[in-house]
């Protein structure tokens, strides 16, 4: 497993990644759907940022050994086993389940803000992780119960595995 060095690094290059390019589109681009199932690239920019944020709760709610935290005996899924084995998802899309869609941003700038909050506050709880606990889990709905250091984990993952959604979105919203 990576440390949580690495993994804020590789986070930080795939972040990168994101604000470049975001230089290459505009918000009509940014905000054009497909159709009424797909996201924007915006809508996914948006998830993004979203969730990293509700993920880092978590880490914080299993560094104070908050109420939300589950018996220690829980453990992750199968898929969560694989999944954090190869350090990667799987390369597919994945539905999640039934949730409200991301609103579009209103500009590229809030998109470009959201992002750099995010890298900020991974790299304060990367400086406290090592006071983790690996008893205190919460539980990820198809993962199971993750400590921690595996919801640090998962963030840098989940943006890894948005450049599939992010390439495809790309293709299309330049194909015109």
């Amino acid at each position: 497993m990576r440390t949580t060095k690495d993994v804020l690094k590789s986070f930080e290059l795939t972040v990168g990644r994101y604000l470049t390019e975001l230089t290459k589109l505009d918000v009509a681009k940014l905000h054009r759907k497909l159709n009424e199932e797909d996201w924007s690239i915006g809508q996914m920019y948006v998830h993004l940022i979203q969730s990293a944020f509700m993920h880092l709760n978590n880490v914080e709610n299993c560094l104070s050994g908050s109420e939300l935290t589950l018996n220690p005996a829980k453990e992750k899924t199968e898929q969560g086993k694989i999944v954090f084995k190869l350090d990667q998802f799987p390369a597919v899309r994945i539905k999640v389940p039934a949730s409200p869609n991301p609103q579009p941003p209103e500009s590229r700038e809030y998109l470009v803000e959201g992002l750099k909050s995010v890298v900020e506050r991974m790299r304060n709880t990367e400086s406290v992780l090592h006071q983790v606990s690996v008893s205190n889990k919460i539980l990820h709905p198809a993962f199971g119960a993750l400590d921690a250091k595996e919801w640090f984990l998962l963030i840098e993952m989940h943006y890894r595995h948005h450049f599939l959604q992010l390439d495809r979105l790309k293709s299309l919203v330049f194909e015109e």
